[in-house]
C-alpha cells in the first residue's frame, strides 16, 4: 500500500499543475508561473520515489506517466508564453484543448490503470501468504494422520493388556476433532503411554486450532485489502472527475468578474461560485464514504427539506425534458434526522432517476405518513421515474458500493443513499420493472414526542 500512497501524492501534484495554469490565465495570480515550476519539482520528487518502488515489469507504466508530465510542462510553457505575449485568447484555447481536453483525461485513464495494477499486486501478495499458511496446515494435518495411525497400532497392542477404555476415549476424541471441532477436550488422565499419546494429540490439536484461527484472520485481511483498494481507486477517480470542472468554473468566474459589463454578469458569477462550492461539498461526501460519517440529528420537516433541494435540479429537468410532479402534504409529522445526510441521500436518488430518463419522462417526488395520518407511524418518501428500469437479476446488488450498470457511473450513489438512510434509523426499498420505471422508498421513523 506504500507505493499507492506515493502515487496518490504524485497524482495530486500533477493535477495541481493544471489548476495553477488556470489561475495564471485568470490574471489574478501573476506569481502562478513561478509556482508552476515549484509544482513541477514536487512532481519530479514524487515521480522518482514512485518509480523506485516499482518492479522492472512496471517500467512501461512509469514511462507513460513521465510522458504525460512532459507534455503537461510543454503545453503549460506554451500557454505562459502566449499569455505573456498578449495572446491571452489563444493561450486560453490551448489550455482548454490540450490540458482539459486531452492531457487531464489521459492522466485520469492512467490513474485507473496504476490503481488497478496496485490492487492486483496487493491481492497477489495476500494470496501468496494464504498459500504459505495452507502449506503449513497440510504438514500439520499429515502429522495428525500419521499420529492417528500410530495410535491405532499402539492401541491394538494395549488392548491385550486390558487398556481398552482409555483407547476408546482417545479414539472418540480423535473422531470429534477430525470432524472439525478443534476445541473438543482430549482426555489425558493416565500417566502411561496412552496418556502421553493423548497429551501429544491435544497439543497438536491446539496448534492446529491456532493455525486455523490465523488462516481465518488472513482471509479477513484479504477481503479488507480488496475493499480498501477498490475504495481508494474509485474515490480518487470520482474526486478528480469533479475537480476538473471545478478548475474550469473558477477560471471562468474570475474572467467574468474582470468584465462585469452585462447586468446579469454578477448573477452568473454568483451562480458559478455557488456551483463550485456545491461540487466541493460533493467531493467531501464521496471521499468520506470510507470513513464513519458524523451524525447530528435534529427534528426536521420533510416537505421543507425536499422543497429546498429540488430547485438545484431545475436545469437538468429542463435539459432532459423531464416533467416534475411534487406531492408533499404540509401536515407530515416531523422526523429526527441529520438534515445534511438525508438531503445528500435524496440528491443521490433524484440524480439516479434523472440518469434513467435520458430521453425524457416523468419524475415524481412525494411523501406520506405510513398510517395515512400525521402521527405515530413511519414517514415515507418516494422518488419514482418512468425510465429504463432495473433488471431483476441485478436489483439485489444495486446498493452495493461501486456496483453500476452505466459506463460513466461511479456506483456510489445508491450506496451513499442507503448508508445515510440507515444511519438515520430508516430503510431504503427499491421496486423496478424494465421499460416501466423505478420507485425508491425511504422509510423514516417519526420524531419522538417531546
Amino acid at each position: 500500500m506504500a507505493r499507492t500512497r506515493t502515487y496518490a501524492e504524485l497524482e495530486t501534484a500533477m493535477f495541481d499543475q493544471g489548476e495553477i495554469v488556470w489561475r495564471y490565465l485568470s490574471g489574478l495570480d501573476p506569481g502562478a508561473r513561478r509556482e508552476f515550476q515549484l509544482a513541477a519539482d514536487v512532481v519530479r520528487y514524487w515521480e522518482d520515489r514512485w518509480r523506485a518502488e516499482l518492479g522492472p515489469e512496471e517500467s512501461p507504466l512509469a514511462d507513460g506517466v513521465s510522458r504525460i508530465q512532459r507534455e503537461i510542462r510543454l503545453v503549460a510553457d506554451s500557454v505562459f508564453d502566449l499569455s505573456d505575449g498578449g495572446r491571452r485568447a489563444e493561450a486560453f484555447g490551448l489550455a482548454q484543448r490540450e490540458l482539459k481536453g486531452r492531457l487531464q483525461p489521459a492522466l485520469t485513464q492512467m490513474n485507473r490503470e496504476v490503481y488497478r495494477r496496485a490492487r492486483e499486486s496487493s491481492v497477489r501478495g495476500a494470496y501468496t501468504r494464504l498459500e504459505e499458511i495452507l502449506a503449513g496446515e497440510g504438514t500439520t494435518l499429515l502429522g495428525i494422520i500419521a499420529l492417528t495411525l500410530a495410535g491405532g497400532l499402539f492401541a491394538s497392542w494395549l488392548i491385550s493388556r486390558g487398556l481398552a477404555r482409555p483407547i476408546r476415549e482417545l479414539t472418540a476424541a480423535m473422531a470429534v476433532v477430525g470432524s472439525g471441532r478443534l476445541d473438543h477436550p482430549v482426555p489425558a488422565s493416565s500417566r502411561d503411554e496412552i496418556g502421553e499419546l493423548a497429551r501429544a494429540f491435544g497439543r497438536m490439536t491446539e496448534s492446529l486450532r491456532q493455525n486455523v484461527a490465523q488462516l481465518e484472520r488472513t482471509q479477513a485481511q484479504l477481503v479488507q485489502s480488496e475493499k480498501l483498494a477498490s475504495i481508494g481507486e474509485m474515490a480518487a477517480a470520482v474526486a478528480h472527475g469533479l475537480r476538473n470542472p471545478l478548475a474550469s468554473l473558477r477560471a471562468a468566474a474570475q474572467l467574468v468578474r474582470r468584465h462585469p459589463d452585462s447586468p446579469s454578469s454578477r448573477e452568473h458569477l454568483d451562480a458559478i461560485v455557488e456551483e463550485v462550492d456545491r461540487l466541493d461539498r460533493r467531493i467531501s461526501h464521496l471521499l468520506s464514504f470510507s470513513r464513519p460519517a458524523p451524525y447530528h440529528p435534529m427534528p426536521e420537516r420533510l416537505d421543507r427539506l425536499v422543497e429546498n433541494l429540488l430547485p438545484a435540479f431545475a436545469e437538468p429537468l429542463r435539459e432532459r425534458k423531464v416533467v416534475l410532479q411534487v406531492d408533499l402534504p404540509a401536515d407530515l409529522p416531523e422526523v429526527r434526522v441529520d438534515p445534511m445526510q438525508l438531503e445528500q441521500a435524496l440528491i443521490e436518488l433524484v440524480s439516479n432517476a434523472l440518469d434513467a430518463m435520458p430521453a425524457g419522462g416523468r419524475l415524481r417526488v412525494g411523501a406520506q405518513a405510513a398510517d395515512g395520518g400525521s402521527g405515530g407511524g413511519e414517514v415515507v418518501v418516494e422518488v419514482s421515474d418512468t425510465g429504463v428500469g432495473i433488471p431483476a437479476a441485478v436489483l439485489p446488488s444495486v446498493c452495493e458500493p461501486f456496483f453500476t450498470t452505466r459506463q460513466e457511473g461511479t456506483g456510489l450513489g445508491l450506496a451513499i443513499a442507503k448508508r445515510y438512510v440507515e444511519q438515520n434509523g430508516g430503510r431504503l426499498e427499491i421496486e423496478s420493472a424494465p421499460g416501466v420505471g423505478t420507485t425508491v422508498r425511504v422509510r423514516l421513523p417519526p420524531a419522538e414526542a417531546p
